[in-house]
């Protein structure tokens, strides 16, 4: 875990910002580290400042605080060494107003104690060093969250390729420049990626992940960590225990650690455990078996049999924010709701979920789920939750469900309705974005607003089709007679 007092923004290397031109800093002591890094910037005048240092600082100065004899005592030594005892990355002596060069006895206290000494022109003021450092680390945030987002776009893609586990592998020790492997219950390597390190690194994280591997020795020990972390001949390992007690562990080793890393394996770690948790329950290969029989013409109820329930609903999800669900979102909305039927299309996902198991709002989508039905009864249960679903958006409602109830209208002969409903509407129903206008719009009660956003059109789109039908079927839409009787008429067609 890192250091609770390292800031969460990315360290800014000290050669960075030493090659800014418009600062003109110039180092004057210290040694000279590639990897030197800068975590924040302060400004004191203390002859102590040990006590209001965090670490990883930039501590400016302009010697205010030296006394006029302080070269000829110890005062510059002990000044130095607090800063180093308080972990302070680097020093910066502003030359004048106070000072017309860097005192000497700084310098040679700063080679003596290794810490690097930066000179600060007159023309560099401190707040422009500050500011100058807040705008690396931002450069260097951005960079780290489009190293991400390309890492999860790229993870996504390899696990829905035919051979998914090692696509995951080989697409993520790339990413990280090291060596993945996936362990198995038994601890065994199942499959590996990269570059392999030598046995001393390998049997580390062996070791490493048996740290995080669930055991069954019963529920009356410690819980096992999720994550390790270990370095090993500087090699920087991990592991992470992958699914619910499945015991696949994912290893991870790494000649040096970036920022992003830990969120980069933590996306193929979510991927992987969809993966294993499916070929250890024996899930993945019934879809498979489903999905050929299907297309071979076998009836759904049939296929039902192989994924273990008689009675199903039929959820459909859109996210809250803009755009299009990915692969991932979609995965996780699956195992939220207990299934791994998943159909992310376009902007919608649909799950086939389990009629014994009972979705609830989930933060971030909007959900429309059908009635609990048999097999055979997958179409109409389909469009239960797409119209649940619009009513949904419509109202601002995180889930709505289909509801069937007995009703004055289940008085009739079924077939006698459907006869009635398609004489009554055949004007409109030989056009299709007519009849689900007018049906969605009776549904919200004639609102245009909401029916506009039901549908994802503009509101005079709305007001136009319905005036259109009101034409074609020779009746005034204002009427609630009229209005109850097209609604009984649009559920039997």
């Amino acid at each position: 875990m890192p250091d609770p007092a390292v800031p969460p923004t990315p360290p800014v290397l000290l050669t960075s910002l030493l090659a800014r031109e418009d600062l003109s800093l110039r180092r004057i002591a210290g040694p000279v580290d590639a990897d030197a890094v800068v975590h924040w910037v302060h400004t004191s005048e203390m002859a102590d400042p040990y006590p209001y240092l965090l670490g990883g600082e930039l501590l400016l100065t302009a010697g205010v605080h030296i006394p006029e004899a302080a070269g000829s005592g110890t005062y510059f030594d002990d000044y130095v060494s607090r800063i180093v005892a308080a972990g302070g990355a680097a020093l910066g002596f502003g030359v004048a107003p106070v000072h017309d060069t860097v005192p000497r006895a700084l310098v040679a206290a700063c080679e003596t104690h290794g810490l690097p000494l930066l000179e600060v022109p007159p023309q560099t003021t401190f707040s422009g060093v500050a500011r100058a450092v807040w705008q690396l680390m931002a450069q260097a945030r951005l960079a780290e969250l489009r190293r991400v987002t390309e890492a999860q776009q790229s993870l996504a893609s390899a696990a829905s390729r035919p051979d998914p586990v090692p696509s995951v592998l080989r697409q993520l020790a790339q990413r990280l420049g090291g060596w993945a492997v996936l362990y198995g219950p038994e601890g065994a390597e199942i499959a590996g990626a990269g570059r392999r390190p030598g046995e001393e690194v390998a049997s580390a994280l062996a070791g490493l992940a048996g740290v995080v591997r669930p055991t069954d020795g019963g529920s009356g020990g410690p819980p096992h960590p999720t994550s390790a972390t270990d370095t090993v001949s500087g090699t920087h390992l991990a592991a992470y225990a992958l699914g619910a007690g499945h015991g696949f562990v994912l290893g991870v080793a790494t000649p040096q650690r970036a920022p992003g890393d830990h969120t980069v394996v933590s996306v193929a770690a979510v991927l992987l455990s969809l993966l294993t948790g499916e070929q250890q329950s024996g899930t993945g290969a019934a879809r498979s078996s489903a999905l050929v029989r299907l297309l071979l013409g076998a009836p759904p109820e049939e296929v039902a049999q192989l994924l273990g329930g008689e009675r199903w609903v039929v959820v459909r999800a859109r996210p809250d924010g803009a755009g299009a669900p990915d692969a991932v979102a979609a995965s996780a909305l699956g195992a939220a709701l207990g299934s791994a039927l998943v159909d992310p299309a376009g902007d919608v996902v649909r799950v086939l979920v389990p009629g014994d198991r009972t979705p609830d709002p989930l933060p971030g989508w909007t959900l429309g789920v059908s009635a609990a039905v048999a097999p055979h009864d997958w179409p109409a249960a389909d469009t239960q939750a797409a119209r649940a679903l619009a009513r949904a958006r419509a109202t601002r409602t995180p889930l709505l469900r289909h509801g069937p109830r007995p009703a004055f209208a289940d008085l009739v002969p079924p077939d006698e309705a459907a006869a009635h409903a398609r004489a009554l509407l055949a004007p409109v129903t030989a056009h299709p974005a007519l009849t689900e206008t007018l049906r969605t719009w009776l549904s919200l009660h004639g609102s245009w607003d909401r029916t506009a956003v039901a549908l994802s059109v503009h509101r005079n789109t709305v007001r136009q089709r319905i005036t259109r039908c009101a034409t074609l079927l020779g009746t005034d839409l204002e009427d609630p007679d009229v209005r109850m009787e097209l609604w009984f008429a649009l559920r039997h067609i």
